[in-house]
C-alpha cells in the first residue's frame, strides 16, 4: 500500500510527459529531467499533454508503484508553471490535486508539529 505522510517528499514534473512511458521511462525522466534518483523514495507526479490524467511513481524499497488517475470528464484545472522542471508539494496538497482541486488556492491549516 502506498502511504503519504507529512514527511513524504513529493515532486510534480511541470512539463507533461508521454503517457506511453511505463516505470522505466518515467524513472529515466526522474533522472534526466528532474535530476533526482527515483530509488530515493520520493513520489513523482506526472501529467499527460491533454491534462486528463496523472501518473504517480514511487519506489517503496522493494519495487516501484505506478498509479494512474484518469478523469472521466474534463481536465485537471490546476497545474504548476515554473522555471524549474519540478515543484515540491506536501501530502495534503497532492491529495487536493488528485481530487482535481487547486492546492495553491486551498485554505489549509498549518501542518501540526509537536513542540518538544
Amino acid at each position: 500500500m502506498l502511504q503519504l505522510t507529512p514527511q513524504s517528499r513529493i515532486f510534480v514534473a511541470v512539463e507533461p510527459v508521454d503517457f506511453r512511458k511505463g516505470i522505466d521511462g518515467l524513472a529515466a525522466v526522474c533522472r534526466q529531467v528532474l535530476a533526482d534518483n527515483p530509488l530515493g523514495g520520493a513520489v513523482y507526479v506526472f501529467r499527460n499533454r491533454t491534462g486528463t490524467a496523472l501518473k504517480l511513481l514511487v519506489y517503496d524499497g522493494q519495487g516501484f508503484w505506478l498509479c494512474t488517475k484518469r478523469l472521466s470528464q474534463g481536465r485537471f484545472r490546476w497545474w504548476p508553471t515554473a522555471a524549474t522542471p519540478s515543484l515540491r508539494l506536501t501530502a495534503r496538497e497532492l491529495s487536493i490535486l488528485l481530487w482535481n482541486g487547486n492546492p495553491a488556492r486551498a485554505e489549509l491549516a498549518p501542518d501540526w508539529r509537536q513542540v518538544a
